[in-house]
Formats: C-alpha cells, structure tokens, sequence
C-alpha cells in the first residue's frame, strides 16, 4: 500500500512519427518491470496498425497493453497497486487526457505518455501541448529526415487528404526536417 505522502509524476515523450517514442515507453516500462513495479499499459482503440494486444514500435519492440476509446476509461483499469501507467499514441486519447494523468500522479502513480507533439500540418496537436505543461519531465524525440538526412521534428503526410487523423506508418506518412516539411506536398492517394 502507497503512503499518503508518496507522490506521482508525469512524465511525456513527444516527437514526430519515426522518432522513437513507442521504443523509449517500452524502454521505461520494461526497466519498470524489472525493478518488480506493477504496470498497467495503454493504447488507444483505433490504433489498430500492428497488433490489437501490444503497443508495438516501427522496430518490432513491444509490449502488453489494454485498448481504450479515451483517456477516461484508463481510470476503470487501475487499481492502489499500480505503480506506473504507460500510455502510447496520447494525442488519441481525447481532451480529457491531462486531467486523468493528473488524476493518477496525485495518487502517487508514475504516468508515461508517448504522442505526437504536431499533426500532419505542423500543428500542436491536442491535448499533448495541454499535456506538457503539467508534466514534470520531457522528451522530444526526434527522426531523420527521409529528403536530406537533417533532425526530423514533424511528421509529412504522403497521401492526399483532408481527415487530420489517418491512422498509418511508412506507407501514409514520413519524417521531414524543418526545410524540408510542406504541409500542402502530398501524392495521390495509392490504391
């Protein structure tokens, strides 16, 4: 049982895609693990891309996890024992997100979030700009850009449309560095 005064943190991970954000959650996590702390990971419903029971990164590392529609429902599957909450693909998560880390940092719980710090217009992409003024550590993460090579902070939609939420990998988006990123630049749609 935690003591009144053990106290929580939040602690984000943002970037672009391809920038490594699921591989350090999982890193943290398992570390977590080792250290014989109880974990309870999540992942959003509608990411569906590469197995429904694991958060899963670009490089085929993963981990268990339950899926959730929102942030609220994370709520329903933590309990006093847990230690640390893991949370990928946060900017899924809803509006509600900050206020349910809060929520478990002030239970005493160390909550992990990984997610897109922009959307495929270079955009703060909600509610991870809410999200990082209340956590106590950052990490921007960051790719390489596929034109030149520089650091990659945003993330090229390489398909032409106009849903700001398309869920894909290499095959609908790519990394670019700040030259080289044009939010208007997109190829027809591949069938």
């Amino acid at each position: 049982m935690r003591d009144l005064h053990d106290t929580g943190w939040i602690e984000v991970i943002c970037g672009s895609m391809f920038s490594g954000k699921s591989e350090e959650l999982i890193r943290r996590l398992r570390r977590a693990k080792i250290a014989k702390q109880r974990v309870v990971t999540f992942k959003p419903a509608m990411d569906d891309r590469h197995d429904e029971d694991n958060i899963v990164s670009h490089d085929d590392r993963r981990i268990e996890s339950i899926r959730v529609e929102d942030a609220a429902e994370i709520l329903d599957h933590v309990d006093e024992t847990t230690d640390v909450v893991g949370i990928d693909e946060g900017q899924f998560m809803g509006k509600e997100l900050p206020a349910v880390c809060e929520q478990l940092a002030d239970r005493g719980v160390r909550v992990i979030v990984a997610g897109l710090d922009q959307d495929y217009l270079g955009r703060p992409f909600e509610p991870i700009p809410q999200l990082l003024a209340v956590a106590e550590y950052i990490t921007k993460t960051l790719a390489v850009c596929m034109k030149c090579g520089r650091p990659a902070n945003r993330t090229q939609r390489i398909i032409r449309s106009d849903e700001r939420v398309i869920v894909g990998a290499s095959e609908t988006y790519e990394a670019r560095c700040r030259v080289c990123f044009d939010p208007g630049e997109a190829e027809p749609e591949r069938v």
